[in-house]
């Protein structure tokens, strides 16, 4: 059985596609258009899927839409005009957008796929998120959140799972809890992300990398906009915002005049604890007052994720935890669950934002529709697409590039961990792309962590993007416990998918303080060998030449661009880029071949 998961037209299309309820391939459509959050229709992610499967959409099954379009337009329709007259350019837009589009969904997935339509099926947005946790992991039983901007209505849930495996148990997805639009902490940082001069659906994490240059002293004016209960739930002060009813604003001069002058979007960020020498000036004290207020939103969102996740516990009694929405992407927040709550285990999905609606779809069909029982874990995110070593070799000789073949994989491993050692920064470029916005290994620029200069190379020589941004330390898992205060995540899946910080011990900050955030945390990820042996490998040897089994992790991309897809785009960024060696596959291509 074949079953097709898609998610578009809102942030980022994504497509998947299952075997008898196993994943064989999954994508978001970024990674083949090249335009960074495509939310299109995924025409490109469903051809790799189909081609992954050995199939035509005449051997689907199913496929599955990852919302209710028409539940949305009845959000939409009934929020605009209850904001009107405020709302009535936003009202042109989205009629505009929905009668041309988005309301015809399923004539348009019928007549792309060329199904009949009784094989199209529609789940709703946050039962998509749900599945997508759930069915991914590897529990029987679980308490369920998720949170982000907005679904149809739902903008969190909270609920109990359960999963059959062997034909024992029953599939499960009960969502008891939730809160609807208006009133959503996604939406809410959102509008800080906009105020503080990123781009909302893209800055979100800046935002989160920028609070611990910063202290919580704007919690109380916070708390002004956001009402929490001791359950989690949370009521917004809609008084302060605009993004129900305008297109463009997501906050409105109220805000601004509890906060103050909003940040100029691209202008230089620096403090007194990245720049001593400049204390005092008037632009490090704007500086540092943009700091405190992303703190402090980071600290109320903190407090939200905390008391949900207590609140959760408390009616399910269940001792795992399963998340997804986009805010499960807080890394910083998922790192305290587990030590503030009784859960004992945590299992996030990698791809939590819109795109892994997709495959929580897909696997709410197989599982909840259709009652199969389960047979898949998503041990790694190693589900996109894969250059052969063949494809490699034509595209560098076709283009003229030096390159070095090293058939010897020890041999490679070693060069690679020498051109480190000596400062060098690494593309590597091996098997399937990564399922998720993470880099985990296949897709990512490697950098020694010894180093504290290399904070400043990578991002502002390589990347091309902000000096304050953090980077993530990749660590064997059987060693995560020597450099991570690991607690309760040791050996779970949390951390190999680079979706939690833990604390650093203050002894292993100087070992490794490129990839020791101002905080003294990191956003690690731990590898295991039947994940991604030549990346374990990689990370292993250069333990063995320095004594830290750790390396500088960053996506391989530049600014605003979506991770590298093929060998092409690979070179590209490394002819833009100050990298000393490019990987890919057995191909090993120089600085001079650029």
């Amino acid at each position: 059985m074949y079953i097709l998961g898609i998610s578009c037209y809102y942030h980022d299309a994504a497509a998947c596609i299952l075997q008898d309820g196993e994943l064989i391939a999954a994508a978001a459509e970024e990674r083949f258009s090249r335009k960074k959050h495509d939310s299109g229709f995924p025409n490109l992610a469903i051809d790799f899927c189909l081609k992954t499967a050995g199939i035509t959409t005449n051997d689907l099954d199913y496929v599955v839409f990852y919302e209710k379009p028409l539940l949305k337009f009845e959000r939409i329709l009934l929020s605009n005009l209850q904001t009107y007259p405020k709302s009535m350019v936003l009202f042109r837009e989205s009629m505009i957008t929905w009668f041309n589009e988005k309301l015809w969904i399923k004539s348009h997935l019928l007549d792309k796929l060329q199904i009949p339509s009784g094989k199209l099926l529609f789940a709703e947005h946050h039962l998509s998120h749900a599945a997508s946790a759930m069915f991914a992991s590897p529990y029987d039983d679980a308490a369920v959140l998720t949170i982000d901007g907005v679904g149809e209505w739902t903008t969190a849930s909270i609920g109990h799972a359960t999963a059959q495996w062997n034909g024992t148990g029953e599939n499960k997805i009960d969502l008891f809890g939730e809160m609807r639009f208006p009133h959503s902490v996604g939406l809410l940082y959102s509008a800080f992300t906009a105020y503080l001069g990123f781009e909302v659906n893209e800055g979100e994490y800046k935002v989160m990398g920028m609070a611990p240059f910063g202290e919580p002293r704007y919690v109380d004016k916070v708390h002004q906009l956001i009402n929490i209960g001791s359950d989690g739930s949370f009521h917004t002060d809609m008084d302060y915002f605009s993004y129900h009813h305008s297109a463009t604003h997501t906050y409105n001069r109220k805000f601004v005049d509890l906060f103050g002058p909003e940040r100029k979007k691209e202008s230089p960020f620096f403090t007194s604890k990245t720049h001593p020498d400049r204390a005092g000036e008037s632009a490090t004290r704007e500086n540092e007052r943009f700091a405190d207020i992303a703190a402090s939103i980071q600290a109320v969102t903190e407090e939200v994720m905390i008391k949900m996740a207590n609140h959760a516990y408390e009616r399910t009694g269940s001792k795992r935890l399963v998340m997804a929405g986009g805010v499960a992407l807080n890394s910083v927040g998922n790192g305290r669950i587990l030590d503030e709550t009784p859960f004992e285990e945590m299992y996030i999905q990698p791809e939590a934002g819109d795109a892994g609606g997709a495959l929580g779809a897909a696997l709410y069909a197989y599982h909840i529709l259709l009652n199969r029982p389960r047979k898949f874990i998503m041990e790694n995110a190693y589900y996109g697409q894969e250059f052969s070593p063949a494809e490699v070799k034509s595209f560098l000789d076709t283009e003229g590039i030096k390159y070095e073949y090293v058939e010897d994989e020890d041999k490679l491993l070693d060069r690679t961990v020498e051109t480190i050692v000596n400062g060098g920064v690494v593309g590597w470029y091996q098997g399937r792309f990564e399922w998720g916005p993470r880099a985990l290994g296949s897709r990512s620029i490697l950098a020694d962590p010894r180093r504290a200069e290399m904070k400043e190379t990578v991002n502002l020589k390589i990347k091309f993007r902000e000096p304050f941004r953090p980077f993530a330390p990749v660590v064997t898992e059987e060693r995560a416990g020597e450099f991570f205060e690991m607690g309760k995540y040791a050996g779970q899946h949390t951390p190999r998918f680079m979706l939690v910080v833990r604390p650093i011990p203050e002894d292993k900050q100087e070992l490794i303080p490129a990839v020791t955030h101002v905080n003294g945390g990191g956003r690690l990820q731990s590898v295991r060998r039947e994940d991604n042996p030549w990346y374990y490998g990689l990370i292993e040897r250069f333990g063995k030449a320095t004594g830290v089994p750790v390396l500088l992790n960053t996506s391989y991309n530049l600014r605003g661009e979506p991770i590298v897809t093929t060998p092409q785009n690979a070179f590209n960024t490394f002819k833009k880029g100050a990298l000393e060696m490019l990987v890919m596959d057995r191909f090993m291509v120089r600085a001079d071949s650029k």
